[in-house]
């Protein structure tokens, strides 16, 4: 089957409502909060993406017992201290630097050690800002160049609560660091930039010892030891991220209406939402409610008549962090200049996003002035590509969201576009074309 994929025309009016996957940090959440439950755990619309199998593989590595079919996925946690270690085992976090990053603070109490390993791009990020905090517990680590994976974990029986200061907005960092102050005595103090808050959600839900003061720029969390965790059946929306190329597919679009149905919209998830509002897109949440915690509803999108240019402020970053590629699309289509600073995280992802970002603007015909952690996009509201200009997309380490991104580019500018490697979707988004052809109907 080819991997490869051809554009050659842009997609007509469409008036339509889809779904799309469960949301894939709260997939792979739900996955070790239950690996650490006493008894079974139930989830309907897991994310089965290749991130969220790899994170299946590792619980059942640990001696935990997974059924799973089309309707639901069950998960036999064994309790807090229910791991069961084999001696040197290795797990593969695959492609998922959630994974990769939070299941280290699971096993930081671990009395054997542990490798974890990954694919080619998850070998090439940082880990360091993972393993630094660890090892103040008390767990000692070795990685490639002391930064990279594979890496080797040797965990410590005798952990020490930390104060630690998270300023790099990585709810990543600050999710490992939380699993392992759960398995530490004493009280463990992280003063964290602005992130996404899903594993604190969790943790008030199941009513653990952990305790979030809430300011303007960063959050103040309080961990204590955790001696059981109860049961958790979990009803899991659709994924923000991966509604975000829908949301821009239909923005960009002409005459175009679309419904995506119970998406999460967690406040620190929808910086796209916020910052589309402000370029004059119209965004409507229908069928408001919380459920465990989180906030899901109804979105609503209408292709935008005019958009207007932003100084994106900063302080949207983490709310947006995984679908900037795409809102550049929608400056490279605004009257004026955009303006995104502050934004380095963005070449810590799966590929370097920003000069990813550059050189999809650059085909497209866009001028842009882009440094090491900002952007300047100088759109244009007539951009429409010549449709023999041809396009190929290609050795950008498999990240799905450039996959994506191309993509959307391709349906809503035209010209003759050539995207390798579709099967990078399938880490996060393995039903990304079908809903695709779905809206070309």
């Amino acid at each position: 089957m080819t991997k490869i994929i051809s554009v050659n025309q842009k997609i007509r009016s469409f008036k339509k409502k889809i779904s799309v996957p469960g949301d894939k940090s709260l997939s792979i959440r739900w996955v070790l909060f239950a690996s650490l439950a006493n008894g079974m755990s139930k989830a309907k619309n897991l994310l089965m993406s290749e991130d969220v199998l790899a994170a299946i593989e590792a619980i059942k590595k640990l001696g935990v017992r997974v059924f799973v079919n089309k309707k639901e996925c069950k998960i036999y946690g064994n309790g807090i201290d229910g791991y069961k270690l084999k001696n040197n085992i290795t797990i593969n976090a695959q492609n998922s630097g959630t994974l990769g990053r939070l299941i280290l603070g699971l096993l930081v109490n671990s009395s054997k050690p542990i490798n974890l390993v990954g694919d080619k791009s998850l070998s090439k990020r940082d880990f360091s800002r993972v393993s630094y905090p660890l090892s103040k517990f008390g767990a000692k680590f070795k990685l490639r160049n002391k930064k990279f994976l594979p890496l080797k974990l040797y965990g410590s029986s005798n952990l020490k609560p930390i104060k630690y200061n998270e300023n790099k907005g990585s709810a990543q960092c600050k999710s490992s660091i939380i699993f392992a102050a759960m398995r530490t005595n004493g009280t463990t103090i992280i003063k964290a930039k602005k992130s996404r808050n899903h594993t604190e959600l969790l943790c008030k839900y199941l009513k653990l010892p952990v305790k979030v003061k809430s300011n303007k720029n960063f959050d103040e969390i309080r961990i204590e030891k955790v001696k059981k965790i109860n049961t958790l059946d979990y009803d899991i929306p659709s994924d923000i991220s991966s509604s975000a190329f829908f949301i821009v597919l239909t923005a960009l679009s002409t005459n175009s209406e679309l419904i995506i149905k119970n998406v999460n919209i967690n406040p620190s998830r929808i910086g796209i939402i916020t910052i589309l509002k402000k370029m004059g897109v119209k965004i409507y949440f229908k069928n408001k409610k919380i459920y465990k915690g989180e906030e899901r509803a109804d979105i609503k999108i209408l292709s935008a008549k005019k958009i207007k240019a932003i100084k994106c402020p900063s302080s949207l970053n983490s709310g947006a962090i995984d679908e900037f590629l795409v809102i550049f699309l929608v400056a490279a289509k605004a009257k004026g200049i955009s303006y995104f600073t502050n934004l380095g995280e963005l070449n810590q992802k799966e590929s370097p996003r920003l000069k990813w970002a550059e050189k999809i603007l650059i085909n497209l015909g866009v001028k842009t002035v882009t440094t090491n952690n900002s952007i300047k996009i100088f759109g244009n509201p007539n951009l429409n590509l010549n449709s023999k200009k041809k396009i190929i997309i290609k050795n950008y380490l498999k990240d799905h969201r450039v996959f994506m991104t191309s993509l959307i580019a391709a349906l809503t500018f035209g010209g003759k576009w050539i995207i390798h490697d579709k099967d990078s979707i399938n880490t996060s988004f393995p039903n990304f074309l079908k809903i695709i052809d779905d809206l070309k109907k």
